[in-house]
């Protein structure tokens, strides 16, 4: 699976991999806050067996560029993720699909660069929008326990905040130790500047939500401690041309939860798109 390299807009570098047929629709990932592009396991190889799959390193994690500031601009992440599509050559039928963080990330694009590149998004375990106040961003009672702690500089506090999110990415059921590890590193990995910036900011994508004039599919686990339930229900209820598929007692990381079962989702809603 080949990595590639773009510059944004203001200059930072941009990390991606790139798997499945090069005729296929693309499928862009944008993995959440904290990760990187290998957060997504076997979802992943899964979904090249049926998409050119590409998926994001965003800025500040990964192989991505770690810039000082700009963190709290949504014209940044909307550049980054239009650079990866020119990199990719990409101008029409594209499926975004961003996961917690990646949620508002792939809408901070839909904002500034609108659907001309896009056929189809999907939202799982995500919100659109953040900051105090801002509707459809509530903060789940795993988060809530989690700061300050995973702000901290100390590699002791950091872990023991990341603790917190327990088994919220991978879910009940068979051992998913490997999985959870791997989490857990790209979490440790990512610099305590940069997860505290991506949550000073503010930002609110509800007249976006609104005026999307492609198809939307909203995954979300009713037992998820990180991103609310009720956010994704608020994202569904604001597209106009949304469905939804609420998992009965999953968490947050769905893709892990049951690999299967998500891509047959993303496969169905994509099988329906123009």
């Amino acid at each position: 699976m080949p990595i590639r390299e773009v510059v944004s807009a203001d200059g930072t570098s941009i990390v991606y991999r790139v798997s499945g047929p090069e005729g296929a629709r693309p499928l862009v990932l944008l993995h959440g806050w904290a990760g990187n592009l290998r957060n997504w396991g076997r979802a992943e190889e899964l979904l090249a067996e049926k998409f050119r799959v590409i998926a994001m390193d965003l800025r500040g994690h990964g192989y991505s560029g770690t810039p000082e500031s700009g963190y709290d601009d949504p014209k940044n992440w909307a550049g980054d993720v239009a650079a990866v599509l020119a990199g990719e050559r990409i101008t029409a039928g594209a499926i975004l699909l961003g996961w917690s963080y990646g949620g508002i990330v792939q809408t901070d694009y839909l904002a500034a660069y609108g659907t001309a590149a896009v056929s189809g998004v999907v939202y799982t375990g995500s919100l659109a929008g953040i900051g105090p106040g801002v509707p459809g961003a509530g903060t789940g009672t795993a988060m809530q326990k989690a700061i300050p702690d995973v702000f901290d500089e100390s590699a002791g506090k950091a872990m023991r905040g990341f603790a917190a999110f327990g088994n919220a990415n991978t879910g009940p059921g068979r051992d998913k130790g490997g999985d959870a590890q791997r989490l857990f590193g790209g979490s440790i990995g990512t610099l305590p500047r940069v997860r505290k910036a991506l949550f000073y900011r503010t930002v609110d994508n509800t007249d976006t939500l609104r005026g999307l004039d492609v198809p939307v599919l909203v995954m979300h686990g009713t037992e998820d401690p990180v991103v609310p339930v009720e956010n994704g229900r608020y994202i569904a209820e604001t597209v106009p041309n949304a469905r939804a598929s609420y998992w009965e007692g999953s968490q947050h990381g769905l893709f892990i939860e049951d690999p299967e079962r998500f891509v047959a989702e993303v496969a169905e809603f994509a099988g329906n798109l123009a």
